[in-house]
């Protein structure tokens, strides 16, 4: 069989909602390739993630490819992606270039093409995320190990606004909390609270994708028995009292279920946000703060923001 890869030039803003896109039109398996790699120090112990060469980077913004079958129905499917990306712009994403190419590729060299992207890293005190198909052994013994396969759904857990709302996990999360996780994705945050103690663990998300990748994600990781998946809008006819909730989405999301994770929140919980650029920063700390809750700690990697913020 032969594959096209699609290439789309665009911003670190737009890789999850591009990424999402690409998921829900039969892309297994994106790759991006940030120019900031480039320039990142990985400490020796746990090895280089990859090999990198300047020459498969673009000078500013990033590429995003995924690999999509050739037949009939190709340009079909690539229209429909160029329409939903653009759409982005209604939300006030910046799509940056937004220049997208396509190359045809041998279903040999589609198999393994992204997977050289990806090897285990450490991504806080006791986390190491590392693909299924990596050997690897702990090198410390309070290390927590979460092993993924990405070509489900939406990235490998080791992007910045994963790493910012795991090591705010590892900080504020207590033995027995119970966690809600807003738009799961992967699973990589429900599986990392499940083995930090949490007690039990919602994992909700709208796309029936994501959903499935979250429940394969924890049987693989033997935390199944703690986290219960459903597919759900945001909060949407939820009614609990939880310890926690954690949401790595776009901060325009974000505002939009401020109260609901108010309602659902324990007085004393906390309430754990990321995949926020700084210029909407200032958007989502207002939202939370109008609606009582005080914001106790705002950390930042790169161009991204985590925020957590605490009913009280």
């Amino acid at each position: 069989m032969k594959w096209s890869e699609i290439c789309i030039h665009t911003t670190n803003e737009a890789i999850e909602p591009i990424s999402n896109i690409l998921h829900e039109t039969g892309a297994s398996g994106v790759v991006i390739e940030d120019p900031l790699d480039l320039d990142k120090e990985r400490e020796n112990t746990f090895g280089e993630i990859f090999e990198l060469s300047a020459d498969e980077y673009p000078e500013e913004g990033v590429y995003i490819k995924a690999y999509l079958p050739v037949n009939s129905f190709l340009g079909e499917t690539i229209d429909e992606v160029k329409q939903a990306v653009n759409n982005l712009m209604l939300y006030d994403i910046d799509l940056g270039r937004n220049q997208i190419t396509l190359s045809e590729i041998k279903e040999e060299e589609w198999a393994t093409a992204w997977k050289k992207y990806y090897k285990p890293v450490k991504i806080s005190k006791q986390i190491t995320i590392t693909p299924t198909w990596e050997n690897y052994k702990p090198v410390a013994t309070d290390e927590i190990i979460i092993e993924l396969d990405p070509g489900m759904a939406f990235g490998t857990g080791t992007h910045p606004t994963t790493v910012l709302s795991i090591q705010a996990l590892e900080q504020y999360l207590k033995s027995d909390d119970v966690v809600l996780d807003v738009g799961c994705g992967s699973g990589v945050l429900s599986i990392a609270s499940a083995k930090l103690g949490a007690k039990h663990v919602y994992a909700y998300d709208l796309d029936d994708i994501a959903v499935k990748s979250t429940k394969l994600n924890t049987k693989l990781n033997k935390v199944d028995n703690k986290i219960i998946t459903k597919q759900s809008n945001l909060l949407d006819h939820v009614d609990m009292e939880v310890d926690v909730i954690v949401s790595n989405i776009l901060a325009e999301i974000i505002v939009r279920f401020v109260s609901d994770a108010w309602k659902n929140l324990k007085f004393g919980g906390l309430f754990i946000t990321s995949g926020i650029i700084q210029a909407k920063k200032q958007m989502v700390k207002d939202e939370l703060q109008q609606h009582g809750f005080q914001v106790i700690e705002i950390n930042e990697m790169e161009d991204w923001v985590s925020i957590i913020a605490k009913k009280i």
